[in-house]
């Protein structure tokens, strides 16, 4: 059997995943993939590497190579190898990224430029996809054109080590064409290897006439939605994913005890501290609600500057777990202990027991604390589902969802509209997966990140941060509308504190006991004041946004001590409460745009944050490029920070009377000195 040497790095299991796909199909197609985690040096040797290689690789944080990757990419940006180290060396790179963030794939891009660098050939055109519009749009097809890209290799190497008859003539020929024959008889071979690939891949071929009108779309529904499709998905034959092994297998237990939070993570130590207060900063009727909340740390060795992020640890929604325990038929098991293994025999490739599920836990707790019931399941989940569904409707549905021919469907349907396993059981009541299947497929509930609002300096022992309770409104492939997993966790637990009149007393007639919540430390390298505090700053942040700054100017905050520091801010409602830091001089300009405001003037102010800046460009300019000052950008990604980024261009551009490309390669210096620092989000 060909073998290639499959390699992944991966952060949060994606580039696993895929890797792992690979690996599946690999032996349908007749080929072995050696398959090892990039970090795992040990296993394989690339300066000595005679297979293809198949690499796929993540990005992670703002544009670096996963965690796994490390030790590998030091190892090739070795400045003293030579410039054909790896000319011995074939391969192909899929890299994993998403576009919301500045340097998409940059983990990807990285290794397949040193690569290049060191000699290094493609012998398949390298695969970038981006998660923010589906990695399968690009993953899906750069798997179906791997197969034929290997087999094209291995044949050329068949005929140029003389194991092809036919080739060995032609190469003994006296011919006066002896390349016009030869690229024939390549030809002829690679039409072969197509064929071949129709074989291989009948069995993942779904090909079944459709002639019960219970597995179509009435005449009424003309439109497709996530439980009906219409032609030409609903008469296509279809290629869905092989079928993903199971490798877990999960015991009820008569006796144990449930595991304590801290058991679940890996990041560090973790504190539980009490909320001890809560304030609304937006009014009843705005459009978003956001919260400020106070933790006490004074107990704890918890210890942050501002501009660093921390961790909450939250759980799933209780009414949400009941709800999937009902509809699984496991209502009167939730306090059942159960023991989780892997599966003996199983053909899983490097099964191994999920670090995030206890060995023993009562039922509840894993959907709970463990398991991400609110991800957006991915093609192999709805593969797996197809085999628990009895409804052969609905099967017929699930299949077109993960199939190449359904693709947008599953982009349109469950992607953008952030359907999770529950909306799918609702929408296709036939389908009971096991308990099983659901901890091989839902990710690790992941803890949330959010940015410190205050300064320990300024009010020690305490920890303020600041957000939006998310919401996801109803739309017709999710019926109900939902909040945040931890945003709406966070304001039902701290609701007694925002309406104390409504508050449970105790027994003794005081208030209930002061809600905790677990969080652990989230170190921001590079989010941070300058180191010399003469220097000059500037800040933009819109709506909560604006949070790590509250805590740099309390940083800040020193009588008497007059310092310049800039502020532009988009509210959604007028506020004014940072005054104060005007009035005190910590803060030397403060400006606000409201994105809301329906202005009857003859000239509307500006509405954002990147419209104020270009109003200020000199300033802006000036402390930039005359007094080396820093420049700070928090908030949304996609609908922010990429205008703040190119009004800043604009402003370099223009001050410096040179052309765009030019200020954008002064930005890009900036970014490097960590002088234009961002936290963002998607």
């Amino acid at each position: 059997m060909q073998r290639f040497l499959l390699l992944y790095a991966t952060q949060k299991g994606q580039a696993k995943a895929i890797a792992e796909e690979i690996w599946q199909q690999a032996g349908a197609h007749g080929l072995e993939a050696d398959m090892h985690c990039i970090s795992e040096m040990d296993k394989y040797n690339l300066e000595t590497e005679k297979d293809p290689v198949v690499i796929v690789i993540s990005t992670t944080g703002t544009g670096d190579p996963p965690d796994t990757a490390r030790k590998f990419v030091k190892k090739i940006q070795d400045t003293t190898l030579p410039a054909d180290h790896f000319a011995h060396l074939q391969y192909g790179l899929l890299g994993l990224g998403d576009s919301e963030y500045t340097f998409f794939c940059n983990g990807g891009k990285t290794v397949d430029r040193r690569l290049q660098e060191l000699g290094a050939q493609h012998f398949y055109d390298t695969g970038l996809a981006d998660d923010c519009v589906g990695l399968e749009l690009v993953v899906d097809p750069w798997i179906d054109g791997l197969w034929l890209a290997l087999k094209e290799i291995f044949l050329l190497r068949e005929e140029k080590e003389g194991m092809s008859s036919v080739v060995d003539a032609v190469s003994n020929s006296l011919s006066a064409a002896p390349h016009v024959v030869h690229e024939l008889n390549l030809s002829s071979k690679v039409q072969n290897l197509k064929l071949e690939d129709k074989g291989v891949r009948s069995s993942d071929v779904l090909s079944q006439k459709l002639v019960d009108i219970s597995l179509v779309a009435s005449t009424r529904d003309t439109e497709p939605s996530l439980v009906y499709s219409v032609p030409p998905v609903s008469h296509s034959a279809l290629n869905i994913p092989a079928l993903p092994p199971e490798y877990i297998e999960v015991h009820h237990l008569q006796d144990s005890r449930n595991p304590h939070l801290s058991s679940l993570i890996s990041e560090g130590t973790t504190f539980e501290v009490p909320v001890t207060k809560a304030v609304q900063l937006t009014r009843e009727d705005a459009i978003k609600t956001a919260l400020l909340l106070e933790l006490d740390v004074a107990d704890t060795v918890f210890d942050y500057q501002p501009g660093d992020a921390f961790c909450v640890m939250c759980p799933n929604n209780v009414s949400e777990v009941e709800e999937l325990l009902q509809i699984l038929g496991l209502s009167e098991k939730g306090e059942y202990f159960v023991c989780v293994k892997v599966k003996q025999g199983t053909k899983k490739k490097g099964a191994a027991h999920p670090q995030h599920i206890p060995e023993r836990s009562t039922l509840k707790f894993i959907l709970t604390w463990c398991l991400e019931i609110r991800a957006i399941p991915k093609k192999a989940f709805l593969r797996a589902l197809v085999e628990c569904t009895s409804d052969a409707g609905e099967k017929r549905r699930l299949q077109e969802l993960c199939s190449r021919q359904g693709a947008s469907d599953y982009t349109r349907f469950i992607r953008d509209s952030n359907v999770c396993l529950l909306d799918l059981l609702h929408a296709f009541p036939s389908c009971k997966p096991s308990l099983n299947l659901l901890i091989e497929h839902l990710p690790k509930l992941q803890a949330r990140s959010y940015s410190v609002s205050s300064s320990n300096l300024y009010q020690p022992g305490k920890l303020w941060f600041v957000f939006n309770i998310v919401e996801f409104p109803a739309c017709p492939a999710r019926p109900v509308s939902r909040k945040g997993v931890c945003t709406g966790w966070l304001a039902e637990l701290v609701d007694p504190l925002l309406h104390p009149n409504k508050n449970t007393l105790d027994t003794k007639g005081g208030r209930s006991s002061t809600e905790k919540i677990s969080i652990f430390a989230r170190p921001n390298n590079t989010f941070h004041l300058p180191a010399d505090p003469s220097v000059p700053f500037m800040m933009v942040g819109p709506g909560t946004g604006i949070a790590p700054f509250i805590g740099f100017l309390q940083h800040r905050y020193v009588p008497g001590c007059y310092l310049e520091s800039s502020l532009f801010i988009g509210m959604l409602i007028r506020n004014n409460e940072l005054k104060c830091f005007l009035e005190n001089g910590t803060l030397t300009h403060l400006k606000v745009c409201f994105s809301r405001d329906s202005s009857t003037a003859e000239v509307a102010p500006p509405k954002y944050v990147q419209d104020v800046i270009r109003l200020y460009a000199k300033e802006v300019a000036r402390v930039l490029l005359k007094e080396r000052g820093y420049f700070y950008v928090c908030g949304d990604k996609k609908h922010m920070a990429d205008g703040v980024n190119d009004a800043v261009v604009d402003i370099l551009s223009m001050e410096m009377e040179a052309d765009k490309l030019e200020a954008m390669k002064i930005l890009a210096m900036l970014r490097e000195a960590k002088r234009y620092l961002q936290d963002v989000w998607s």
